[in-house]
């Protein structure tokens, strides 16, 4: 029997269970939500259904002791809920999108926990949550293999944007002057696009065009891996804007450049790290000898403290645990 069943969307967010199942003591296993979602992980078993839009009717079938979502949207297509415990955990931690607030708004009166990636996120769920749902800070589990990981120290840059189409960050601005600043230089580039600019909206004109130039350029690496952990991990510096890479990335402790040329008039860029309208190498260079200067370590200490995420690479731990104490 399926003990603790993870309702996945998008192939990406595998990320997210993959790092609490490793927790998990009890049979497990994923059931895609959406078409795209089939196969997208080895780590966890997949259960198999002709029509991953049949949520309720999965679920049932399956008849798990626990639902496990960290997705937001489309929760009131469902009602599986209201027979079958659902714990909510975002995948990543957005900070500048307005995704905290969005996130208490839609989702927290389906749930029986809802486990936040840290204090701030915590307390809105609390004001927002009712009375008997249980809201515990847990971390970020897909970030627990960034915690003190040491740096490559390889000149290797990592470009990993917010999502054009609902973000409106920086990506559609950016992104080819990103590849033009590194193009030919002793630095390698990750060019990595958020998911939905690769298949969809108008970013997805921006990536088949700086697919292009890529290919002719032997130092810039389109990036496809599935999650971006890895990539992470043998990066340097990460350049991005209010991405939800920017709260895993801190957990490296190190340099971060956000580009503040987004498209949206009511959203500010958060400054956490290094902050520009447009790229330099000249300041990728500073940073990759330098570190980030003591003001910049000083706002960054800060924004650590205010968002108040675990850091300790246990974050998958305590999300295992409270999701295996809301079993039914």
């Amino acid at each position: 029997m399926v003990e603790v069943l993870y309702a996945i969307e998008r192939p990406f967010m595998r990320k997210t269970f993959e790092a609490i199942d490793r927790h998990v003591d009890v049979e497990s296993a994923f059931v895609p939500v959406r078409a795209d979602a089939r196969g997208c992980s080895d780590r966890i078993d997949e259960i198999d259904v002709d029509d991953p839009g049949a949520v309720d009717d999965n679920v049932s079938a399956i008849d798990p002791s626990v639902v496990v979502y960290n997705h937001r949207f489309g929760i009131e297509r469902f009602t599986f809920y209201e027979e079958y415990p659902l714990v909510h955990l975002r995948h990543g931690a957005s900070i500048g999108r307005g995704e905290v607030a969005v996130t208490a708004e839609t989702i927290l009166e389906y749930v029986a926990a809802a486990l936040a990636p840290g204090e701030r996120w915590a307390k809105a769920y609390r004001a927002a949550a009712p009375s008997d749902v249980t809201v515990a800070v847990v971390g970020i589990p897909e970030a627990d293999a960034l915690a003190d990981a040491p740096p490559p120290r390889e000149r290797r840059v990592l470009y990993a944007p917010t999502n054009y189409m609902v973000g409106r960050g920086a990506y559609a601005n950016t992104a080819r002057s990103v590849v033009e600043c590194f193009a030919h230089t002793e630095y390698e580039l990750l060019f990595r696009p958020h998911p939905t600019d690769r298949r969809e909206g108008p970013g997805l004109a921006v990536t088949r065009n700086c697919r292009r130039r890529i290919d002719g350029v032997p130092n810039v690496v389109f990036d496809t891996a599935t999650t971006p952990t890895e990539s992470m991990r043998r990066s340097d510096v990460l350049i991005s804007d209010y991405s939800g890479s920017i709260a895993e990335w801190l957990h490296t402790g190190r340099p971060l450049v956000q580009l503040t040329d987004v498209d949206a008039p009511d959203r500010d860029v958060p400054r956490i790290g290094v902050t520009t309208d447009a790229i330099d190498l000249e300041l990728v260079d500073d940073l990759y000898h330098n570190g980030e200067p003591d003001a910049v370590k000083r706002r960054r200490a800060s924004w650590i403290e205010y968002l108040g995420i675990p850091m300790d690479g246990r974050a998958g731990e305590r999300a295992a645990r409270e999701v295996l104490r809301c079993r039914a």
